[in-house]
């Protein structure tokens, strides 16, 4: 029979990045495409000797329903946490554990957007968070960025047209895809842009621990005196990606509505995985487990952009990142991008991708694409960037 879709999944495309992470079956194939921890990342050991201890001795904890807004001790080592870091304020905020920052992300969207609402994000952005907001029939606007950030020139003349703002996603450390970090002035502007024309924050910080360069910046959440920044991050690429641990720290009344609608979604986050994360963060030295972190992906990081630097054709330019997983590289004006990023990989048998699929609007223009260095082993990176340097002269010296 013929199915009919629903109007909110109807126009959904399957991630450009998954298509292309088909190929990597191939084991010729090497991948720069994806996003995953290092392999040599895990705390593995720690994790076995946690959960060896939770199932003998405290098993139906870990085995039983367990409440919408998360572990309790975990919740409350969150907040410390993050109010540590100027991320919770005890006097207006609540938090929630969710299914990674992905499901912060998206019942964020649900709770505070209705249909036709515009929600303003960079431009490129996470294709992940732009298909849940997609998925929701948001006017999604994206705003170009510069060097440091969102373009706030072009960010306000949206916000004095447009006046269906109510949300603002931004990804301000190590963005994905591009690697970029705003800078502090533009935190600052950006909060008093939402204070002046009302609208709410959505501050995705993933990386944040994941500094191997720079300076650290405070968060735009450590900004808020009024209760309009809500602030996601996850445990992903802490402790374990497949743990799905996430959380947000947000105003008392919106954690509310999420925890409403988690319940329809989930009804609660993996008890098992946050009580291990909570004992992990509690128990294992942190601080060392985040630094051995920073030296495997500054080691990796250096490495890939070492091939860029004196490998790649010099009509190639490309972001070097403070932290973050993603380096992005901008082919000429002249250049297909796609035809690039195919033939790199079905000829070359290198994974990248394409930087269209980050787009708001996928058939924009886009001449970039995106390299990670945190999957692929310093072997595969040496020998694919090899490859692939060989290639960009090929084809543009």
């Amino acid at each position: 029979m013929e199915y009919i879709f629903s109007d909110k999944v109807n126009t959904l495309r399957a991630s450009a990045i998954r298509e292309i992470l088909k190929f990597t079956a191939d084991p010729e194939v090497i991948s720069f495409a994806a996003g995953n921890p290092a392999p040599e990342a895990f705390p593995k050991e720690a994790i076995a000797e946690i959960s060896a201890d939770l199932l003998k001795n405290d098993p139906i904890l870990a085995l039983q329903y367990s409440v919408t807004e998360g572990y309790t001790p975990l919740r409350e080592f969150l907040k410390g946490w993050m109010k540590e870091k100027g991320c919770f304020h005890p006097e207006f905020d609540d938090l929630i554990i969710t299914s990674g920052g992905q499901q912060a992300n998206e019942l964020s969207c649900k709770v505070l957007l209705n249909e036709g609402d515009t929600l303003l994000c960079e431009s490129p952005s996470f294709i992940g968070s732009l298909n849940a907001f997609r998925s929701y029939n948001v006017n999604l606007k994206g705003i170009e960025m510069e060097d440091d950030g969102i373009n706030l020139e072009a960010l306000e003349n949206v916000l004095k047209t447009d006046k269906k703002v109510k949300l603002l996603y931004l990804i301000p450390n190590f963005q994905n895809p591009t690697g970029r970090t705003m800078s502090l002035e533009k935190r600052k502007a950006v909060y008093e842009l939402a204070q002046k024309y009302n609208f709410i924050i959505l501050e995705d910080d993933p990386y944040g621990e994941l500094r191997f360069a720079g300076t650290n910046l405070p968060t735009i959440k450590s900004l808020d005196t009024d209760g309009r920044v809500i602030y996601s991050s996850t445990f992903s690429k802490l402790i374990s990606s497949g743990f799905r641990t996430g959380y947000v720290s947000a105003p008392s009344e919106i954690i509310q509505k999420i925890v409403v609608c988690k319940q329809v979604s989930d009804v609660h986050s993996n008890i098992w995985a946050q009580v291990v994360s909570h004992r992990f963060m509690t128990t294992v030295d942190r601080e060392a487990h985040f630094n051995k972190l920073r030296d495997i992906y500054r080691e990796k990081c250096e490495l890939m952009c070492s091939y860029i630097d004196n490998g790649f054709s010099k009509t190639i330019s490309y972001i070097k990142p403070e932290g973050g997983l993603f380096i992005w590289c901008t082919l000429p004006d002249d250049a297909d991008m796609n035809e690039f990023c195919r033939r790199a990989v079905q000829e070359y048998k290198i994974a990248v991708v394409p930087g269209n699929s980050f787009n708001i609007n996928e058939n924009d223009p886009s001449h970039s694409f995106r390299l990670n260095y945190s999957t692929p082993t310093n072997d595969n990176i040496k020998k694919g960037m090899e490859i692939l340097s060989r290639m960009t002269r090929e084809m543009f010296d």
